[in-house]
This record gives structure tokens, C-alpha cells and sequence, in this order.
């Protein structure tokens, strides 16, 4: 297709553009999902890699009890995996020993304490403030930090942090939580491979120019990760420096993770964990036989991925290696090979992972969602109040802008 018309035309077709289009398309509007990529599912991607499917964006279902996909992907005839997360139960005891665990734990939980109670005052702060003066921990807890936010704790606002809402239940599906969110838009009348140069929303209808042409739509839904809205200049026109600016205040963290095949798997327990080193801020934690695979997912967050990512895709499997053979020994070096990689910082359709506020701009959330003159609105897991950095965040924000916009053009009627 190259250019044309339609009534509401969705930019990007991550989680949140596609469940934008499928509510849109249920309520019988036209609609068009236009993604820059040669594929849907944004941030969420998955391969088939040694005969087995592999998330290399987003993988678990968080607060699975209620989280739509999992239906989604239960009606596509994929299997959920109601296994407990490796996080939930104590690692392996090589390097880290029990008791040791027991006291990053409760520091862990005291220092989410101090920003539970922290973030009901003013002014807000990084949450780099709450960590325990001299603490044992503390490079730990800030590692762990950039698993769950992609930031170290002196980026992260602390009120932000625990706007947070997730209900501790933790699910995956074999098959591949990004073949869920594509699979559930293949329906759709989507434009792939077409990048979005700018949205004109000067005349009486909205001008989306692509690298396939122009589009015309009544109203334009915008699903693009906050850093693309922020780093993309001239996006709209006129120029809407209130969305920039919100969408800067809410980077994307960064969170990478690594697939390596293990030989004689079945020495460790189906879904075991492992610290690589619990003395620094920037080591990567160990996921050993996911779903009993002969598989390692090894996860490196924050300046740490962003400095390996600097020195080429090999630096992680090197950086894994130097970790593992410190805990197992040089031999261990054989028995490991990389699998595969995506690195999202570099990728110019997310640059990044997912989103996290700074101090102090936590409504910048709001101010991203918001719609401007019933024409142009916003969606995606920045938009999400207390289910940002997640899939269901992004659906439940596709769902609504959908919602505003059904709402916009009935009273139009």
C-alpha cells in the first residue's frame, strides 16, 4: 500500500497498537495499524532459535491474574506456563550462600519499605535516596533495579517506582509472549516496513507521512515508545513541545538479554537462578534451564548493557563467561555457546526497553496520555500510570485511547 485513507490510523503496532486496532476493528471502524518494522509486536519479539521459541523483548506475563493477554494467548492455543518465577525462591548457593541471600533479601525489602513510605511526601526524590547508608547490599539491590526499571536508582523517581501495581503473579507462555502480540494482530490492515516521518495535524484532517506515502485519517492514535517521540524531531506538526518534553522525562530504561546453549543441562534444577556477582552493580543474574530447556536467559540491565552494548553484541557472551567460569571453574567455558541477542538500546524503532519516570515528573505519564483537540491520542506503556514497563500496560492504554476515540466519533454522528 502506499498511502490512502482511512477513519483512524494507528501508529505502531507493539502491544499497545495492536490491542488499540483489535478494539477499534471490534467496534466497526476502519482503522489501519502502520509499524515501522518488517514485523508486529514491537518490543515484544519472538525467534525460534535451537528448535525452541525465545522472547528476546518482553517474556513474562505480570500480574498474570489479570492480565489480558493471557487470554489472548490461551484463545490462540498457547500454553501458559503457571510455573513460579525463579525470582520467587532462593537462588543457587554457589557464590551466595543461603544466609547470605536471606540478608540481601530483607535489605531488598526494607529499602522498598522506605520508598513505599517516602513516596507520600515531597518533594520527590531518586530513589538512590532511600538506599541504607554503608548497606552490604546496596550495589545489589541497585543492580536488581535495573531488571525491574532498566535505570540505576539515581535515575529513577521514587514516587514513580511505586506507582508501580503488580499483583506478585507471574506466568510465561511457551510459545512466546511476542508470537501472542503479533499473532493477535495478523487480522489487522497494517502497513509493516513503513516508518512514520511526521503526523501534520494542521488541516481538517490529520496527514500521516510515511516512507510509503502520505495517509490520511479523522484521528491518529500513537503508540511510539517515549523515546522515539522525544528524539524525533518534527514528528508533529505543528510541533507539540508538551509531548516532547513529557516523553523526555520518561526514557527507556535498558534491559538486554542473552541466550546461550548449556551442555549436560540437566545437572541444575529446571528454572534455578544464579548471581553472576552479588558485590557490584553491574554483573547479570542467570536463569538456568527456562521451561527445562538446555538453555541459559542471562539478563543485564542499566549503564551496565548499555556499556556492553558500546562494544558489540560479543561483550555479552564474553562478560557471561568471565561470570559463570569465576563460579564454576574454566571448564565450564566449554560448555556454553551464544544463541542470541537483540540489543534494544540500538535499535532505532524502541531505543530502549521500557520506560521509567525521573525524579520529580512522574504526571509526565498523564501528560503523554493525554489526547490533544480530539484528534490525536496517545498509548503505550509510558501512558500507564501503574502498569508502565509492561505489555498488559500497553494494552490496557491501547484499549483506552480505542475507547476515546469510539467515544470522540459518536458524538460526532
Amino acid at each position: 500500500m502506499t498511502g490512502g485513507d482511512t477513519q483512524v490510523a494507528v501508529i505502531g503496532g507493539g502491544a499497545a497498537g495492536v490491542a488499540a486496532g483489535r478494539r477499534l476493528r471490534a467496534a466497526g471502524i476502519e482503522c489501519l495499524v502502520i509499524e515501522a518494522r518488517s514485523r508486529l509486536g514491537g518490543r515484544a519479539w519472538t525467534v525460534n532459535a535451537q528448535g525452541f521459541a525465545l522472547d528476546l523483548g518482553c517474556g513474562w506475563l505480570h500480574s498474570a491474574d489479570r492480565n489480558p493477554w493471557v487470554k489472548v494467548a490461551e484463545e490462540q492455543g498457547h500454553t501458559v506456563d503457571r510455573t513460579p518465577p525463579p525470582w520467587m525462591r532462593p537462588a543457587l548457593t554457589i557464590g551466595f550462600s543461603l544466609e547470605e541471600q536471606i540478608s540481601y533479601r530483607n535489605a531488598l525489602e526494607a529499602f522498598h519499605e522506605r520508598i513505599s513510605a517516602a513516596a507520600k511526601n515531597e518533594p520527590d526524590t531518586a530513589a538512590s535516596a532511600l538506599l541504607e547508608p554503608g548497606c552490604r547490599w546496596n550495589n545489589l539491590i541497585n543492580g536488581v533495579n535495573t531488571y525491574i526499571s532498566g535505570a540505576e536508582t539515581d535515575r529513577v523517581s521514587v514516587r514513580d517506582f511505586d506507582n508501580y501495581d503488580d499483583s506478585g503473579v507471574n506466568w510465561r507462555v511457551i510459545e512466546g509472549y511476542g508470537s501472542t502480540i503479533a499473532g493477535a494482530g495478523v487480522d489487522l490492515s497494517i502497513v509493516l516496513d513503513n516508518p512514520v516521518r511526521r503526523i501534520d495535524h494542521s488541516g481538517k484532517r490529520l496527514k500521516i507521512e510515511t516512507a510509503k506515502g502520505v495517509f490520511n485519517a479523522d484521528q491518529v492514535i500513537v503508540t511510539l515508545p517515549s523515546t522515539v517521540i522525544a528524539e524525533s524531531e518534527n514528528l508533529f506538526a505543528p510541533a507539540l513541545p508538551e509531548k516532547t518534553q513529557a516523553a523526555e522525562n520518561l526514557p527507556l530504561g535498558l534491559a538486554d538479554k542473552l541466550f546461550m546453549s548449556l551442555d549436560s543441562a540437566e545437572e541444575f534444577e529446571k528454572d534455578s537462578r544464579l548471581w553472576g556477582d552479588n558485590d557490584r552493580t553491574g554483573t547479570a543474574t542467570y536463569h538456568l534451564r527456562p521451561f527445562g530447556r538446555p538453555l541459559i536467559e542471562a539478563y543485564f540491565g542499566g549503564r551496565h548493557a548499555a556499556e556492553l552494548e558500546a562494544a558489540g553484541e560479543g561483550a555479552f557472551f564474553d562478560f557471561a563467561v568471565s561470570e559463570l567460569v569465576a563460579l564454576f571453574g574454566s571448564d565450564f567455558a566449554r560448555r556454553i555457546k551464544p544463541v542470541q541477542i537483540h540489543p534494544w538500546g540500538a535499535d532505532p524503532f524502541a531505543r530502549g526497553s521500557y520506560s521509567y519516570a525521573k525524579p520529580g515528573k512522574t504526571d509526565c505519564r498523564a501528560i503523554l496520555a493525554a489526547p490533544v483537540n480530539d484528534r490525536l491520542f496517545f498509548a503505550g506503556e509510558a501512558c500507564s500510570r501503574n502498569d508502565f514497563s509492561t505489555a498488559h500496560g500497553g494494552w490496557l492504554t491501547g484499549a483506552a485511547a480505542a475507547d476515546e476515540v469510539i467515544a470522540v466519533r459518536q458524538r460526532k454522528r
